[in-house]
């Protein structure tokens, strides 16, 4: 394609820099650290179309948005969704839409803090709260249940990330550079992945403001 992608609703005029918001569900840019500000223009992305998202889309094909246009791409609990066969597909539409210094925020479940509690056999015991209720360890595996027995089937779970294996799998797809880690007690991995090389020191400087 050749037009950049749609404003937001609203049709403001384009802010410094374009936030691609992928698999956004309800929420917007003021909840997400770094990008709150009006220096940030979002476009919102979701295959759900009861979310009003500026483009209908799946993780793998962002064929709406143009190559090298965005500037930051926000990925929230969206990989476990796919199969393993799709995720170097979707980190390659991914790294395709971003702008040479362009950065990938992903967060996505923890399969070794998760096998931890696997291993105390805490597979159905709640272990923290959501917005959706208690989370235990077979929502974090499988999908939440609550949210699948009342017929959202895209919230199933079909494959899981250790960090080192999410660090691979975004070098396999073209990045060069990767920041971030687990967080035990929160379940998750965070990561800020560069398009461009850069010494560890200057990652964290710049993943420091999108991070947990």
């Amino acid at each position: 394609m050749t037009e950049n992608p749609p404003l937001p609703a609203g049709g403001e005029a384009p802010a410094t820099k374009r936030l691609l918001h992928v698999g956004c569900g309800p929420n917007t840019k003021a909840v997400l650290k770094g990008f709150a500000g009006a220096d940030w223009q979002e476009i919102r992305l979701d295959i759900d179309p009861g979310v009003a998202p500026d483009i209908e889309g799946t993780l793998t094909d962002l064929g709406r948005v143009d190559s090298g246009s965005i500037d930051a791409l926000y990925s929230s609990h969206n990989l476990e969704h796919l199969y393993a066969h799709e995720v170097p597909v979707a980190l390659r539409e991914f790294h395709r839409v971003l702008r040479d210094d362009g950065i990938a925020i992903i967060t996505c479940p923890d399969l070794q803090s998760i096998g931890a509690a696997l291993a105390k056999d805490l597979l159905l015991e709640p272990l923290y709260a959501s917005a959706q209720g208690p989370i235990s360890a077979i929502d974090m595996l499988y999908g939440h249940r609550a949210l699948l027995a009342a017929g959202n089937a895209f919230m199933a779970h079909r494959c899981g990330f250790t960090y080192s294996v999410l660090q691979k799998v975004l070098f396999e797809a073209g990045f060069r550079h990767a920041f971030g880690g687990r967080r035990e007690q929160a379940y998750d991995l965070w990561v800020v992945a560069f398009k461009s090389a850069l010494d560890d020191s200057l990652a964290r400087q710049i993943a420091v403001n999108y991070l947990p």
